[in-house]
């Protein structure tokens, strides 16, 4: 562990969706205002989708913590079930023992569990997470779950959390119902560069460290490049660079250990049909001394530019033919080029 090295009180970079770390970027801010206020003003139902690892299930948690004192909130994690084990989870949740109960039944005990909420005083909310895994007929089941409510209110606020396939499954005629019901989307965008770096320094400080990061400002912008702006891959990068920093000693983490870290987190290479490595979309290499080709040139390098051009090969390989490179060989590779068609103007 590095926690000692850098002087930090716990780890920055966990996997678990503590709402102590949640960074709250303009998108994630105008999010949790809205479920608030979706939840504070009983609309019944609301929605959050957002592409994996962008750290909804965090900002989840931190919501419901801001009704712990006046609600009682349930979290689903258990999507891959059918209509009667999703109400068994649900009432679970709730410390109801249902397993020798038939699905009316715990309908019925569910019911009950609502009005005691209600005639308490208290709010009921249900956030169901990787919602996406939902059959169609469970999706079902929790509209109908949301039709227990009183002439002025609804008992019960349900969130349904989930990747774009969410969406998808939302917007297909069987479940119009549903749709129509749905009364606030919100989204995650990723993180610009600025907020990437903004990121970093509020995890590191809540873990205690002192100062700003432990990172150069070239491996900042790599990181925030190279992992598209989302939190999860910056957790991967950050922990992994962090990781590698303390065994060289590296009180600051330069660019070339981040580099490292990403060819070794480069899975194509475990592969039995490894696929070929792809830089993401966006990713500017013109920073990392990658220039940007023209499409001529890029044409020129890969096909008619003769013998000369190096052909991409894996360092040891004598087969000839080619073979997948890892980003390390990849980015030397792409150099040699670039510095033979300059030989060449």
């Amino acid at each position: 562990m590095f926690l000692d090295f850098y002087k930090l009180k716990e780890q920055p970079f966990g996997v678990t969706p503590d709402p102590r770390f949640l960074y709250l970027t303009p998108s994630h801010r105008e999010a949790l205002a809205s479920l608030y206020y979706g939840v504070e003003t009983g609309r019944g139902f609301l929605s959050l989708i957002a592409k994996p690892g962008m750290g909804k299930t965090t900002l989840l948690f931190h919501l419901l913590e801001k009704f712990g004192k006046t609600a009682r909130t349930a979290f689903l994690f258990q999507t891959q079930c059918n209509s009667r084990e999703f109400l068994r989870f649900l009432l679970a949740e709730l410390g109801c023992d249902t397993v020798d109960q038939d699905f009316v039944r715990m309908h019925d005990e569910f019911n009950k569990r609502l009005l005691q909420e209600a005639r308490a005083g208290r709010r009921f909310i249900v956030v169901i997470d990787e919602a996406q895994n939902l059959s169609a007929e469970v999706l079902e089941t929790v509209r109908l779950l949301s039709d227990f409510e009183t002439p002025r209110a609804k008992l019960m606020q349900i969130i349904l959390a989930g990747q774009p396939e969410l969406a998808d499954k939302l917007s297909s005629r069987e479940l119009a119902q549903l749709r129509q019901r749905i009364s606030i989307c919100n989204t995650l965008e990723q993180l610009p560069e600025a907020e990437v770096v903004r990121y970093i320094e509020h995890r590191m400080r809540v873990a205690g460290y002192s100062g700003g990061v432990p990172f150069t400002a070239d491996a900042l912008a790599l990181i925030a490049s190279f992992s598209e702006g989302t939190p999860r891959n910056i957790n991967n990068l950050c922990f992994n660079s962090l990781s590698l920093g303390c065994a060289l000693k590296q009180q600051i983490i330069p660019v070339s250990t981040v580099e490292e870290v990403i060819s070794d987190l480069d899975l194509s290479r475990q592969t039995t049909e490894p696929s070929p490595f792809r830089i993401p979309a966006g990713f500017d290499g013109s920073r990392f001394g990658l220039p940007n080709l023209e499409e001529e040139a890029l044409t020129l390098a890969m096909g008619s530019a003769g013998s000369s051009v190096p052909k991409p090969m894996k360092a040891g390989s004598s087969s000839g033919r080619d073979e997948v490179l890892s980003p390390a060989e990849a980015r030397a590779y792409m150099q040699q080029v670039i510095q033979l068609l300059r030989n060449r103007r």
